[in-house]
């Protein structure tokens, strides 16, 4: 049988997620791998966050003694009794009153401290430590100033329970009752495969087809994060006898076996076959987006002389890094749970509106990363890029909505339940800023993250961003928008698209927008009437943007048509993303900012100074939400960091225009 149809006769057809968790939860069960491993004692230093196995009983009690809870002197308080001002009481230092530091044991026949500062010593001296004689002015209780045997815990009783996660202070709980060690839930050993003859290590220099494998590395934190201890194997190529005998290998020693595989019906595809040899395969492909391709198995181990009959989950992570990521928090963190004696990770939700219109797949459910913010009283939820590839997404990701199969997508401004990556603390410090992408958003992002605050932006165009601010979606804009009758910059827009909305328009910089050339320039491309050549392929910014608006204007004025011009249509959503299509070689040019061309090392043709302007309603200018972001627009240091990207001014920064 060919490889092709090995892997084709184990394929099954995408299955719903609920079915395939259930499908692998009566496999765990089956071989009785439903609850946690065994157990383990380890050092107190090593157990923080760990999960206790059996109850944790005090040995001895703490104190173990009845201990000074002062400095000052252990007495009987029944020789104060009557003590006052008028009729003070003296006590011999040799044989009433002993002194004693916080923390020492009383004397046996003391029951009371006086603090020091209410001590006479007799005679007058500056010594109060050693002084022979000491004078009370007032009496005092019985046991006053004393902790007493067994205040904290008393021995045999019960300092923590089974199934408690550690935190420091229990550890110091722990210690104090007598013990140097805890009985916890094993940690589960999780082997990591990264598979694919187009991956090479990081660090490596990359050629076309090349890929560097990070994948591995996200699993291993995340597996470490969930209580796990992961073994990342080195990178496997496409080899169905190699990729076997590593899953065997890893498998004898390891709880769980994640293949990293950019698992399909391709030909290329080895993991379901190979899997199929060494146990059964439960499920091959899940109904969710990002993730299709996942497989779900188990291994089995016969029992010898050194290894008990035993079974090993296998997870096929797809290949793709989102996939891999939200593969990881679907089913590895619940599983790695449940083996280490948790609960699986709740994380707090919120309802927020959503910014756009978003389709989905009816078959499917999808896992849309979407930035948070509050905006006014509302909670704002902005989707992000949706490729499984695009792993900055997750980075970007403030929570993940889940469409539901069924659903076929969002509608602008409908209500929806957000799971959070980030604390309710952080959304409310958040400043989201949607409209037109440029570099120093970024920047400024990084700037004010010094000053407790954060920023969560999304690329919408400049006309997008005056739409956002019309929804109350946004609490400031980024935009560029030139008006052709009056040679002004974005108040005849904002005059048109915000009318009711008190708006202050505050510059930020002037930036060189030019040709964005392959390196050396190639064709020969000097201006905009070189776009018409039928050798030249051109690379678009989407409809609404600043800098397509720009173009559509000198392109009228200069009587070039849109037809004319190659790649027209073809639409990137970022001056990055331009330069991207440059550098690859989809398109021989593009228009953008030169900060971009410079940052992939292209060339550039200065065609037009821009001003790019901050569109803040004044409801969010006077919050002191923003004030942050205000500050720095007069800040030496981020204006210098401006200035020293390519192409920049901040000649108008913080000036106010409108």
């Amino acid at each position: 049988m060919s490889t092709n149809q090995e892997t084709e006769s184990i394929y099954l057809d995408d299955i719903p997620l609920p079915d395939a968790l259930e499908r692998f939860r009566q496999a765990l069960s089956a071989a009785g791998l439903d609850g946690p491993l065994e157990s383990e004692t380890v050092p107190l230093e090593l157990a923080l966050g760990r999960v206790t196995a059996e109850a944790v009983w005090a040995k001895h009690s703490s104190p173990h003694y009845h201990a000074a809870a002062m400095d000052g002197y252990a007495l009987r308080a029944v020789d104060t009794d009557g003590a006052s001002d008028r009729e003070p009481v003296d006590l011999s230092v040799k044989s009433r009153a002993k002194y004693v530091d916080t923390g020492d044991a009383m004397p046996s026949w003391a029951d009371a401290v006086i603090p020091i500062e209410l001590v006479e010593p007799i005679p007058p001296t500056s010594d109060l430590r050693n002084c022979e004689t000491i004078r009370i002015r007032s009496a005092v209780s019985p046991w006053s100033h004393v902790r007493l045997m067994g205040e904290d815990m008393v021995a045999t009783e019960l300092v923590l329970p089974a199934e408690h996660v550690l935190k420091p202070i229990d550890l110091g709980a722990v210690a104090a009752c007598g013990h140097d060690c805890v009985c916890v839930w094993r940690q589960p050993r999780v082997a990591i495969l990264p598979t694919g003859s187009e991956l090479v290590p990081t660090g490596t220099p990359v050629k076309a087809g090349e890929i560097i494998e990070f994948n591995s590395l996200v699993l291993a934190g995340q597996v470490q994060s969930w209580g796990g201890e992961p073994t990342r194997f080195p990178i496997i190529a496409d080899d169905r006898k190699k990729l076997k005998k590593s899953i065997a290998r890893a498998s004898k020693d390891h709880d769980l076996v994640l293949v990293i595989a950019g698992s399909s019906a391709g030909s290329e595809d080895f993991t379901a076959s190979a899997i199929g040899d060494l146990g059964q395969v439960l499920v091959h492909g899940i109904a969710v987006r990002p993730g299709h391709p996942v497989i779900l198995g188990i291994l089995k181990h016969a029992a010898s002389k050194k290894v008990k009959d035993r079974s090993v989950p296998v997870i096929g992570i797809p290949g793709y890094p989102v996939s891999a990521a939200l593969t990881g928090e679907i089913f590895v963190e619940p599983l790695l749970a449940n083996w280490t004696g948790r609960s699986p990770t709740d994380r707090p939700t919120l309802e927020a509106t959503i910014t756009r219109k978003v389709h989905s797949s009816m078959g499917d459910d999808e896992y849309l990363r979407v930035t948070v913010g509050r905006v006014g009283e509302r909670i704002i939820a902005a989707p992000l890029t949706r490729g499984a590839g695009v792993v900055t997404s997750l980075v970007r990701a403030d929570g993940i909505v889940i469409i539901p199969a069924g659903v076929q997508g969002l509608q602008a401004g409908e209500n929806v339940h957000v799971q959070l990556y980030r604390t309710l603390d952080e959304i409310e410090r958040t400043i989201l800023v949607l409209g037109s992408h440029d570099l120093c958003i970024d920047l400024l992002a990084q700037f004010i993250a010094f000053k407790g605050a954060r920023i969560s932006s999304a690329n919408l165009g400049s006309l997008g961003g005056l739409i956002a601010l019309h929804r109350e979606e946004a609490h400031l804009a980024g935009s560029h928008l030139l008006d052709p009758e009056s040679g002004e910059y974005n108040l005849t827009y904002i005059e048109k698209y915000l009318p009711e909305i008190e708006t202050v328009v505050l510059g930020f910089v002037y930036r060189q927008q030019g040709l964005i050339l392959e390196r050396d320039n190639p064709l020969g491309i000097q201006s905009l009437d070189d776009l018409a050549r039928k050798d030249v392929n051109f690379i678009n910014r989407q409809r609404g943007s600043g800098t397509r608006i720009l173009l559509d204007y000198h392109l009228e004025s200069q009587g070039i048509s849109a037809a004319m011009i190659h790649g027209y249509d073809q639409e990137a959503i970022t001056h990055l993303a331009v330069a991207a299509s440059v550098a690859s070689g989809r398109a021989n040019c593009g228009l953008g900012i030169h900060a971009a061309a410079a940052a992939l090392e292209l060339d550039f043709i200065p065609l037009f100074q821009e001003r790019y302007d901050l569109i803040i309603p004044k409801e969010h200018f006077q919050d002191p939400k923003l004030q942050p972001l205000l500050e720095l627009l007069h800040d030496p240091a981020f204006r210098q960091a401006v200035k020293d990207l390519p192409g920049y001014d901040t000649a108008p920064m913080g000036k106010r225009f409108a």
